[in-house]
Order: C-alpha cells, then sequence, then structure tokens
C-alpha cells in the first residue's frame, strides 16, 4: 500500500480531532488484511468515550464506510477497512505453521499484527467456544476452517468432529472429511439423536477415565437449534459444555441472534472463549462478548472479529477456505492418516492440498 496514502490517511484523522481541540499525533499503524490501523497517543485528560464518538466523523474525513475505535494498552487504536481487502486463504496460512501446531487445536486467522492465532480446545481455559456474528460477518466460513485445520493437523484416531447444521447450508462440505464420526444432522430429529449419542460416549469415558479421541461438536446456529429441539436440546447441551472438557468432548457453537434467553443461562459460564463479529447493536456486542467496550456492532464483516478470552480482547482477520478446496481436503489420500498406513506430516499433507488447489 501506497505510503503517501497512509500518510494522508493519519494528517486526516489528526485534522478531524484538531477540529474538536484533541490534538493528538498518529505515531504508527499496521495494514491488515482487510483494515489499516492507526495507533495514536492522546493527551493525558482526553475521555476515550470523547474520540469514540467521532468515529463517523473520521470515516467520513477518510471516504471510508465506517472506522472502529478502541484502547490497545496505553494508546488508542483506529480501525479504517481497506479499499482492497485481501482474504486469508487457510491452506497458505496453515502451509506457513509447517508442524507447529499442536494437537487439537484450531487455526483461527491472523490477529492484528499479523501473526497468526491458533486456539488449543484441549486448554482448560477454553474447552468450549462461541461465534457469534450477523449474516455476512463470516461465522459459517470461520467454522468450516476451525473445523479443516483440526482435520489437518489431526489424524482421525486422534479427533473426530460431529457436525449440527439446522440451517442445511452451513456444514455440508465437511461431512465428507474423514475425521467426522457420525452423519450431518440437519433434520428436526437427528439433532437431539446426535447429542444423545455424545453425551452417553462423555459419560462412559467419565467412568473409564478416557479422554481420546477428542470430540468436537461443531453446531453452525445453536439458535436454531435450541429453537427446533426445546428444553430437551438445551438440556443436553448443557450437559456437554458443563462436564465435556473432562471426558475430551469439546463444543464450537455459532449463532446469529445473541439474544439473553439464549445466552443467559445456556451460553454464558459456559464458553470462556468467544469469537466475536458483526453484530447488530451494542447490547448484541455486551451480550455476545461478554464484555463492554469491543466495538463490533462497528466491524466490516467479511471474516472481521475479535477474540475475547479472560476479559481480553483480541482482533482477528478469520482465515477462509473455499468449498472446492474442502472438497480436495476430503479427497487427498495424504490427508485421510490412516494408522495403518498413513504416515505423511502435516505440512506434506497441507502441501499436497496446495498443489491440488494450484
Amino acid at each position: 500500500m501506497q505510503r503517501q496514502l497512509l500518510e494522508h490517511q493519519a494528517d486526516r484523522i489528526e485534522m478531524v480531532l484538531a477540529s474538536h481541540k484533541i490534538l493528538v499525533r498518529v505515531y504508527g499503524g499496521t495494514v491488515t488484511p482487510q483494515a489499516i490501523l492507526f495507533q495514536l497517543l492522546p493527551p493525558l485528560g482526553v475521555k476515550l468515550s470523547r474520540i469514540s464518538s467521532l468515529a463517523e466523523e473520521i470515516a467520513l474525513a477518510l471516504g471510508a464506510e465506517g472506522c472502529r475505535i478502541q484502547r490497545r494498552g496505553g494508546a488508542v487504536e483506529v480501525e479504517v477497512p481497506r479499499d482492497d481487502p485481501q482474504a486469508v486463504h487457510l491452506l497458505s496460512l496453515c502451509h506457513r505453521l509447517r508442524e507447529y501446531v499442536p494437537p487439537c487445536t484450531a487455526v483461527l486467522g491472523l490477529d492484528g499484527e499479523g501473526t497468526p492465532l491458533l486456539l488449543r480446545l484441549s486448554s482448560p481455559e477454553v474447552a468450549h467456544v462461541l461465534v457469534a456474528g450477523t449474516t455476512g460477518s463470516g461465522k459459517t466460513a470461520l467454522l468450516r476452517s476451525m473445523a479443516a485445520s483440526l482435520a489437518l493437523f489431526n489424524r482421525p484416531h486422534q479427533l473426530q468432529l460431529a457436525l449440527v447444521d439446522p440451517k442445511g447450508r452451513g456444514l455440508g462440505p465437511l461431512a465428507h472429511l474423514p475425521h467426522v464420526g457420525w452423519p450431518l444432522a440437519q433434520e428436526a430429529g437427528e439433532a437431539p439423536a446426535l447429542l444423545r449419542q455424545l453425551v452417553g460416549e462423555m459419560e462412559r469415558r467419565d467412568q473409564s477415565g478416557r479422554r481420546e479421541p477428542h470430540l468436537v461438536l461443531v453446531v453452525d446456529e445453536v439458535a436454531d437449534l435450541v429453537q427446533v429441539g426445546g428444553g430437551e436440546v438445551v438440556e443436553l447441551v448443557t450437559r456437554l459444555v458443563q462436564r465435556g472438557r473432562q471426558a475430551g468432548v469439546h463444543v464450537v457453537a455459532a449463532t446469529q441472534r445473541p439474544t439473553s434467553r439464549l445466552l443467559g443461562g445456556l451460553m454464558k459460564a459456559n464458553f470462556p472463549v468467544r469469537l466475536v463479529g458483526r453484530v447488530m447493536s451494542g447490547q448484541d456486542a455486551l451480550l455476545a462478548a461478554g464484555v463492554g467496550g469491543t466495538g463490533v456492532e462497528r466491524l466490516g464483516g467479511r471474516g472481521a472479529f475479535v477474540m475475547v478470552a479472560e476479559g481480553r480482547v483480541r482482533r482477528l482477520q478469520a482465515a477462509y477456505i473455499s468449498e472446492g478446496e474442502l472438497e480436495l481436503l476430503g479427497e487427498s489420500t495424504l490427508l485421510l492418516g490412516d494408522p495403518q498406513r498413513g504416515t505423511a506430516s502435516p505440512l506434506q499433507r497441507v502441501a499436497h492440498c496446495l498443489r491440488l488447489v494450484k
């Protein structure tokens, strides 16, 4: 990106703030695939809320559709969407990571500094993940990338996937992966039956102390699941998220409607990690993230998320994998990882899939 453009945008930000008697200098910035992040250090006594209230004026001055302002450490960050957003391709990112992905770890994408961001589901601080965001935020694509990366870096005897897709269009491309241990649940009666099987397996593991293979339940729209399945589904999912970690069972659930009815009891205490994309309002942002001040209601969509974990907020550009690439993953014999004949390393499997894509 041209240096002159970045300097011009930095000058415009300073001018808008100066017109409101906030004298501040932009002292640094980072170009990410989807946005430009400008850092500025306000003078003592200037409230962050005062700067945040000027987000629309700053966006107008930059000719941007919007901007997001938040505190990062001791500085203020102004996030401006790029005119030429670039996708973060999962296969290329996995190839960049090579062998450095621990077991039961999902590849999420890139953080605000361009560093690969990973999430180890088997960590005691993680266990279960809630993905929230409205239509167009990229939450289904993030679910697919998480599941695909788990398949790339774990063999089927190490990790198995269970898929619930009430909408019937989000997780279908994953169903042919060799790691999927149950038929894709789409119809009204299929999801409760699958959940009952997973709860039964969890209880058997509780009795025997067994934790492997890790079982990852992926639900594309948990609000629809609850609406259709009613109290039984709520009870089954609650049992999985409350007791699953000790048995090696993890839940990754997405919703576009982070209502208090859904999140109040089932989700609030049981999903310590939240991946939140664009939502409709500040109230939805607070419910989905569990903490205030994230500004996710002003995200631009298209895979822009924040990760909220242990009270900390971290910017994320989600990785993307196409349906065609997912089909190649399933067809690749190197990916199968048959314990009797699959000897390829994760790097070899990723490289093989990249060659198929090209």
